[in-house]
């Protein structure tokens, strides 16, 4: 009778610590020292990934300190691109790379700014909620920080709609910035509101090599954890960015001066793919060490997605046989402006086993006003497009540089060169046809020329010209095919509609689709209504098509964005061959000689490459 007993409270023990666990959430906070930029959202993503690969629901929240609501009306040269979500929110970049690594599907309020907390925080006081108190950075601030935080870390971001286990919150900024200091506040209390076997702090600090002497120092990251102690959170790891890896007596030293464990110092120098940065962290114990300190229940037994990230990464690094795209936009200056449109195309480019080799083309240094100015950049930048197997436009806003993307699109039309339009370089595909085919001279957009005689794409009807934040049509939207015969039709799978996210207050006039298609340009996609024109196709053409969503925002690097993928195999040649054999990539086509490929006998098509 008592070890009947003995037996049922450890059974309804072990029952309890069960429900406990599912009832309790585990939070990783990962914040940067010494400089911005350092790698905080990739280490952040990879953190996640390996946990994912442990079995454990992950989902993420960024933090931006701005005081901006979103992202929604920042120039891509003030902090690259602006990713859009299903729910048609405008957030930073970083939310971009937790989808594409983990996988999920993320919402607007996972991207948390000073903008949100404070507009919050104001309407609560002019509700009375705080009954004539005096409100305040604390406790009112840090508390409806805390709040956004537990309240957004239990929501599904899974398929199967389950209930994440692991919140991982990237803090912007580095440490000291005076507008981060409300977060950081927030976080110190936090950590003892959820107790510390559910709280940890990973501190991510730049270890600098100056060429001179080529030594690696320390003195930036004790400073930058010093100040970060000082604050009230201790690191739990640091995680150190370097060029080449961490000698020795380098970690041993940042662990004496940091207050923490050799084991806890983590390298993460300069790799070859990003793909490597989840295995670097695995190889270094990151996984024991978070399952140890935070407790989580993980069988430590070999992780199928892990190893199918070592070997896209190991096929990465295989690739020698290049393919060339031209990307003619307004903001090449900088490729954080279109972080996800590269890595759609390097999603592409791995899946047919080829080494992507981008062009990047200033649009405005293809028009004849630079030939006049600047002779030489002209002639550059035409050489550039001539010499690329394949053109792509991609979105963008206002008229500089829009006369040099339509030459480019009348170029790759006349040449029969591969060509993808996204969003704005949808419409422009359009401007070029009715210029140059239906003879409309003046043809353009109501954004850039409003008098013009022949509006082929005009502005929205709920188009709000007097508000500009929130006012796009934004968000994931349903496109439904009308022609069996398109080729986005097949490289989506044959299916009837495709749901993708837009971003845009221009469309194409609807009135003058006829004119069009008489001529063999045919819009192959169209919204719910019939009203808005999503997809475009030109006949007698190896691959010209334009597309009004934003179909990088749901690439990922298993499974590549079809339109992308599309215009890839046409830039390689492979295209009618892949459609051909219905949609599927032969081993030959996906493990190349020159790729020295060590698993050929691997069906790519467990990668999801080719089954979109």
């Amino acid at each position: 009778m008592i070890n009947i007993t003995c037996r049922s409270i450890l059974v309804r023990s072990f029952l309890c610590s069960c429900r406990s666990f599912h009832a309790t959430m585990k939070y990783i906070l990962v914040t940067g020292g010494v400089i911005s930029g350092i790698g905080k959202g990739i280490i952040a993503s990879s953190v996640g990934t390996i946990l994912k690969s442990c079995g454990l629901h992950v989902t993420a929240i960024k933090i931006d300190p701005y005081i901006n609501i979103d992202a929604g009306t920042f120039s891509p040269y003030e902090h690259g691109e602006v990713f859009v979500l299903d729910d048609g929110g405008e957030v930073d970049l970083d939310l971009g790379n937790y989808e594409r690594f983990l996988d999920i599907r993320l919402i607007k309020d996972n991207n948390l700014t000073t903008g949100k907390i404070y507009q919050s925080v104001i309407n609560k006081e002019r509700r009375g909620d705080y009954l004539g108190k005096t409100v305040q950075v604390v406790p009112h601030i840090t508390d409806a920080i805390q709040e956004w935080v537990m309240k957004q870390a239990k929501i599904s971001v899974d398929d199967d709609g389950s209930e994440p286990q692991v919140c991982v919150i990237e803090l912007g900024g580095t440490v000291g910035d005076i507008e981060s200091m409300p977060f950081i506040e927030a976080f110190r209390q936090f950590q003892f509101k959820v107790k510390r076997e559910n709280f940890c702090n990973i501190h991510v600090s730049l270890i600098p090599q100056p060429s001179t002497t080529g030594e690696q120092k320390t003195k930036p990251t004790q400073n930058s954890v010093r100040e970060l102690r000082g604050l009230g959170l201790s690191p739990d790891l640091i995680m150190c960015r370097c060029v080449t890896p961490l000698e020795t007596s380098v970690k041993e030293k940042i662990s004496m001066f940091c207050h923490v464990e050799p084991t806890q110092v983590i390298c993460v120098h300069d790799v070859s793919s990003l793909y490597r940065v989840p295995l670097l962290l695995e190889d270094q114990g990151v996984v024991n060490y978070l399952c140890e300190r935070l407790d989580l229940p993980v069988k430590m037994r070999a992780r199928k997605l892990l190893t199918k990230w070592k070997e896209l990464a190991d096929r990465s690094d295989r690739l020698l046989e290049k393919i060339s795209i031209a990307l003619v936009g307004k903001y090449t200056k900088l490729s954080d402006s279109y972080a996800s449109v590269i890595k759609a195309l390097e999603h592409s480019a791995l899946a047919i086993n080829h080494k992507l080799d981008i062009k990047y083309i200033d649009s405005a240094e293809l028009e004849a006003a630079t030939l006049q100015t600047e002779p030489v950049k002209y002639h550059e930048a035409w050489q550039k497009l001539c010499s690329a197997q394949g053109v792509l436009v991609p979105g963008g806003f206002g008229v500089r540089g829009t006369e040099g993307k339509i030459q480019a699109i009348s170029w790759a039309r006349k040449q029969k060169k591969p060509f993808l339009g996204v969003c704005l370089g949808m419409q422009l595909a359009v401007c070029e046809f009715a210029r140059n085919v239906l003879g409309w001279e003046d043809a353009n957009s109501t954004e850039f020329n409003p008098e013009s005689k022949h509006p082929v794409v005009i502005d929205m009807p709920e188009h709000n010209p007097g508000q500009m934040g929130g006012t796009m049509r934004l968000g994931k939207r349903r496109t439904i095919f009308t022609s069996s015969t398109s080729v986005l039709k097949k490289l989506y799978g044959d299916v009837e509609c495709v749901e993708e996210r837009h971003r845009h207050r221009f469309e194409v006039n609807p009135e003058l689709k006829d004119h069009f298609e008489k001529k063999g340009l045919h819009f192959v996609g169209q919204d719910v209504e019939g009203e808005r024109m999503e997809v475009i196709e030109l006949d007698d053409h190896c691959y010209f098509v334009g597309v009004q969503y934003h179909p990088e925002f749901t690439s990922r690097p298993m499974k590549p964005s079809p339109p992308y993928f599309g215009l890839l195999l046409a830039a390689a040649g492979k295209l009618q061959s892949y459609l051909t054999k219905g949609c599927r990539l032969s081993p030959r086509d996906t493990y190349s000689d020159q790729s020295e490929s060590s698993s050929p006998e691997v069906d790519i098509s467990e990668l999801k490459f080719p089954s979109l």
